[in-house]
């Protein structure tokens, strides 16, 4: 099943209708445009000339089968292709943490030759692809793709990435799943305001997981399990997703939380995935050796 690029919606919501209904287990391959709709192909884009109102846009939504409020999505993804030549990279006033020390918006072409990106100053650098958008409807008013919040959405976290999972809330019939905005890699932080924002293709399965709570959204991999938080100030998404990972060990772990909170301060990783959307983004990471120890089984 093949969701092509033309279907693109600019915000998350339950109003937006299903390009197509899918059943769970079924490989759904996601085209995306970049961050900028593709409007930008060289360094002399005109950039007072790009439409604002296609910005971030994500591919979708799709109807998972059998998915109902209370439920949650189990994402697999499976692969990340960059099909882009070059990635586009903006950089401009107020935009990211040092926009103020900028006088005028500059548009950069990165080529991508060989897995390697040819960054600023003859750096050559591995390509990372990451999914930056990626969420299904909201329970209430529509959320634009450009912003983080339960739902998933702009979490622009890089490890949401080939090989890892992502577990998101059903808070709609049918989950409602889209994506977009991919990165050929991406610092964390994010603190220009861009990553390597390429077009691309996203190969993922889906499962519908019923009588279940956990803490949302969650990403696991080989190594880690992440709680996520999107909060307005970087302070409150660091206590929740702190909060969040508190909770899992407590009701999954069978811990005491002054246990848990002792655990996760030894052993835990609190990292930031970005601080540039209208949202920001924090994640903890608990080791799989600890969560298996502790005989949580997700």
């Amino acid at each position: 099943m093949t969701i092509t690029r033309e279907k693109l919606i600019y915000a998350m919501s339950a109003s937006n209708p299903p390009v197509c209904r899918v059943p769970p287990k079924t490989d759904i391959c996601f085209q995306t445009c970049d961050c900028f709709e593709d409007q930008i192909e060289s360094k002399d884009t005109p950039f007072n000339g790009l439409d604002w109102n296609r910005i971030n846009p994500a591919t979708g939504p799709v109807y998972i089968e059998g998915a109902q409020p209370g439920d949650i999505l189990k994402v697999t993804i499976k692969a990340i292709t960059v099909t882009a030549k070059q990635a586009v990279m903006v950089t401009m006033p107020q935009l990211g943490v040092l926009g103020d020390e900028l006088t005028q918006a500059e548009v950069k072409i990165v080529p991508l030759q060989d897995g390697f990106a040819h960054l600023p100053g003859g750096i050559q650098y591995p390509l990372k692809p990451m999914i930056g958008v990626i969420g299904v409807a909201p329970e209430g008013e529509a959320i634009s793709c450009g912003t983080p919040d339960k739902h998933g959405g702009n979490m622009d976290s890089k490890i949401i990435r080939q090989g890892a999972t992502l577990w998101l809330p059903v808070n709609v019939e049918g989950a409602l799943l889209a994506l977009g905005d991919l990165h050929a890699g991406m610092g964390d932080g994010e603190v220009s305001g861009c990553g390597l924002e390429v077009a691309g293709e996203v190969i993922l399965s889906v499962e519908v997981i019923k009588g279940k709570r956990y803490p949302l959204p969650m990403v696991i991999d080989e190594q880690y399990v992440y709680t996520i938080a999107s909060e307005l100030t970087v302070d409150e998404a660091v206590t929740g997703a702190t909060k969040n990972m508190t909770n899992l060990l407590v009701e999954q772990g069978n811990l005491t939380r002054s246990d848990a909170i002792s655990l996760m301060s030894i052993v835990g990783d609190l990292q930031i995935c970005q601080v540039v959307d209208p949202l920001k983004t924090c994640r903890f990471a608990m080791p799989q050796q600890v969560i298996q120890q502790l005989g949580i089984k997700l």
